[in-house]
């Protein structure tokens, strides 16, 4: 298996695939980075204090950088984020092996889905955004009670796929999804670079590739019974 930056895959195949969406499958970024600075100058947070947030649910991030307000306060923040991001799709694009990973897993047989730190509200608009197909499974942090860093979002996608999550393939782009990976007990843990540096991936995954366009899929994957 080639294309590895960090780390060895294991000497076994998986049942399911979970891919993580924003920063995994789609480029978001920009989109991402323009919302939160509105919505920082609309409640008087330091965009500083956003540092280390991707990857992890608007709730929990709202949560952490304005545990010094009301809940009433937190609420109305939380509702105005997801009005600003779902408003806001310009310039997201599918990312290189994205679509092609699809189409080889359903080739393969090998069942899989989306599982995002996204409000279902935002998960469709940045896929309708993208023309990205949606895959059967998608888990977002509005189908959860706890998203990204904990394992809930991970455990649920492989009950719906049917596949236990031991036997499954995590993708990754950020620490708070890796750690939900591991926390969940998945199979292997695959970082892509993008958002985060190889040495800070390093730390949560198993294997580093650039793009989900270098993960070996028939070399990885089994199918499903």
């Amino acid at each position: 298996m080639s294309a590895v930056l960090w780390g060895a895959y294991p000497a076994r195949t998986f049942a399911g695939v979970l891919f993580d969406m924003d920063g995994t499958l789609i480029d978001s970024l920009a989109a991402v980075n323009r919302s939160w600075l509105q919505w920082c100058e609309e409640f008087g947070i330091a965009p500083a204090a956003l540092d280390g947030a991707h990857g992890r649910t608007s709730a929990n991030t709202i949560n952490i950088v304005m545990a010094d307000r009301s809940e009433a306060e937190r609420s109305v923040a939380h509702a105005r984020i997801g009005e600003i991001e779902v408003a806001d799709t310009e310039g997201i694009v599918v990312l290189p092996g994205a679509a092609e990973a699809f189409e080889t897993l359903d080739r393969l047989g090998v069942p899989h889905a989306i599982v995002t730190s996204c409000e279902r509200d935002l998960a469709q608009a940045r896929l309708a955004a993208t023309g990205l197909p949606r895959p059967t499974v998608v888990v977002t942090a509005s189908d959860v009670s706890h998203g990204k860093p904990g394992p809930e979002p991970y455990v649920r996608g492989a009950a719906l796929l049917g596949v236990p999550v031991g036997d499954c393939v995590v993708v990754e782009d950020a620490t708070a999804g890796l750690v939900s990976g591991r926390t969940a007990a998945a199979g292997v843990l695959v970082a892509v670079l993008g958002t985060t540096t190889v040495d800070v991936l390093a730390r949560d995954a198993d294997v580093v590739v650039t793009s989900v366009a270098d993960i070996p899929w028939a070399e990885l994957t089994r199918p499903s019974p």
